[in-house]
Formats: structure tokens, C-alpha cells, sequence
């Protein structure tokens, strides 16, 4: 279980240095490149660019300060992404949809603790999980009578949780020193917004 962030490609990005990618979804870590974690940031500062409405405050008129205004005035936040499930045993893969982002991953313990069902999207895919008795199942698409499934007990399924914590605490760590470095005049904010989407604590708080 990786947490994994949906990215476009960084065609003509230029406001700090980003990874040679094309669109898909990048595993969280803390083992990034300076690069890598320029294009993870490039994608969450990306979903939130949207002009201001109400009573936010106007966006500046330079860069960084007009790309980074969302991420640093909006109160609800998305990353759009989620978890990626891979059962290497039988090669079948477990993807986000379209309605799925990393500020929801906490809607994991829903199977995990009480049962129930959990949908990721609709169409063209429709993740869901679901629990039965202590086997929590992944069902890659919902819509399919023949989808692939990946079966898993609870605790391990608990287990795999906590590391995608460690994994997100190691990528908002990285951060952090990344925004001193790239973005000193908005390191704490940029540390701070980061650390709201991603449900963590942010760095020495």
C-alpha cells in the first residue's frame, strides 16, 4: 500500500525544479529526490490553483505567491490521488478514482474498524472496499461482475495503514527542508498547508 499523489505532466513548470515525468500517480516517500518532491508539491499547490471567491484575500499578482495561493488560503484542501494496493502475488493493482484524494485517506479505517462499504469513483473505474467478517476485499471495479480482487485480513490491512503514515511523514519531512531551500519566503505556510492536507502534524509543531 503506497500513498500516491495523481500528477500531470510538468510540461513549461518553471517556478522551482521538478522530475522528468510523465502523468500518473507518484508513490509518496521519504526517500525523494529534491526534484521529486518539486513535482509533489507542483501537483497539490496545482489542484488547489483556483481563483479566489467571498472573502478570501485577492491573489498576488508575481509567482510564486499567485501559484501557491490556494494551497495557502483555502480551508478545505485536495490532493487528488489516494492509496495504490498491489498484490505482487497475482499482479493485481488496486487504484484511486476519480472522486479519490489523500486528505480522505482516514476513510480507510471505515473497513478497517466498523465494516461497511467504501466507493473511491464512478465510471470509467469504480474502486471500492468492503468488508467481510475480518477479510476486508478491494474491488477494482465495481461496475465489472469479473473484476480483479484483492482480499486481505483487517490487520494486515491495519498494518499496511501505519506505513503509509510513515510514508507521508517521511515525504512532509523532505518538504520541509525542500521549501526552505525552493520557497524560504513561504516555508512555515507551504510546511503548514502540506501538513493540513495530508492529515499530519507539521515538522517540530
Amino acid at each position: 500500500m503506497e500513498p500516491v499523489l495523481e500528477i500531470p505532466a510538468p510540461d513549461g513548470f518553471g517556478l522551482w525544479p521538478v522530475a522528468r515525468t510523465t502523468s500518473g500517480f507518484l508513490p509518496l516517500g521519504g526517500a525523494f529526490s529534491s526534484a521529486e518532491v518539486g513535482t509533489a508539491v507542483m501537483s497539490i499547490a496545482g489542484c488547489n490553483d483556483i481563483d479566489p471567491e467571498g472573502d478570501r484575500p485577492p491573489r498576488p499578482a508575481t509567482a510564486p505567491g499567485s501559484f501557491l495561493h490556494g494551497l495557502l488560503t483555502f480551508d478545505d484542501l485536495f490532493a487528488a490521488g489516494g492509496l495504490r494496493v498491489t498484490d505482487h502475488s497475482t499482479g493485481v493493482t488496486f487504484l484511486p478514482g476519480c472522486r479519490a484524494g489523500l486528505e480522505d485517506r482516514r476513510d480507510w479505517d471505515r473497513p478497517a474498524d466498523h465494516g461497511g462499504l467504501l466507493g473511491f469513483g464512478h465510471e470509467p473505474l469504480s474502486p471500492v472496499a468492503e468488508r467481510f467478517g475480518d477479510t476486508v476485499r478491494l474491488t477494482v471495479d465495481a461496475e465489472r461482475s469479473d473484476s480483479p480482487v484483492i482480499e486481505l485480513p483487517v490487520s494486515e490491512l491495519r498494518r499496511l495503514l501505519t506505513g503509509v503514515e510513515r510514508d507521508l511523514t517521511g515525504f512532509l519531512d523532505l518538504a520541509d527542508v525542500w521549501a526552505a531551500r525552493y520557497l524560504p519566503g513561504h516555508r512555515a505556510p507551504v510546511t503548514a498547508a502540506l501538513a493540513r492536507v495530508l492529515g499530519l502534524r507539521p515538522p517540530n509543531s
